[in-house]
């Protein structure tokens, strides 16, 4: 048993002490309370670092980080804070400026407009307690051109719809 809390606590210590990583791991995963506390104390603390690198154990940074849309569109996910996993954050944020995107889309297919173009950046950091990257976040950047008619581009419809285009030619000999 590693980390047992028995009657003898030096006898646990050492039992924590000879243990390897992997059994440290696993005592960890399944303790609560005094008897994690216990167990993060026998480990070094590059041991503990290590570990929580890996994801064998889970830091308390990236257990309590949050993402938040801080868009003025309704539709797309993550308008109220919600955490999301330091290995699925790149999934999870880009699958949400996509929803952006798609927005665009539909914004320009209402507008009689085209979508120009439309791109994602996706922010990326380093945790300062376990070392891991994750993204941290995301920019949606598009743009959309309306089709907004000029004078001119007026004008010459009206005479296209009259039948005048095209049957008067004016030649110069």
């Amino acid at each position: 048993m590693i980390g047992g809390v028995g009657s003898n606590p030096y006898e646990s210590y050492q039992a924590m002490q000879a243990a390897s990583p992997g059994q440290l791991a696993s005592a960890l995963k399944t303790a609560h309370g005094a008897k994690a506390k216990q167990i993060e104390k026998a480990m070094s603390s590059a041991q503990l670092t290590a570990m929580k690198r890996t994801g064998a154990v889970e830091c308390e940074t990236c257990k309590n980080r949050k993402y938040q849309d801080g868009s003025n569109e309704g539709d797309v996910s993550f308008k109220a804070p919600g955490h999301i996993a330091p290995n699925m954050s790149a999934a999870t944020v880009m699958s949400h400026e996509q929803e952006h995107v798609a927005n665009a889309y539909e914004k320009a297919a209402k507008g009689n407009g085209k979508v120009m173009q439309a791109s994602v950046k996706l922010h990326t950091a380093v945790c300062p307690e376990c070392g891991r990257s994750f993204v941290s976040g995301g920019l949606t950047t598009t743009v959309i051109k309306y089709n907004e008619e000029s004078p001119y581009g007026k004008a010459f419809k009206s005479m296209d719809k009259a039948g005048v285009l095209g049957f008067n030619v004016d030649e110069s000999v």
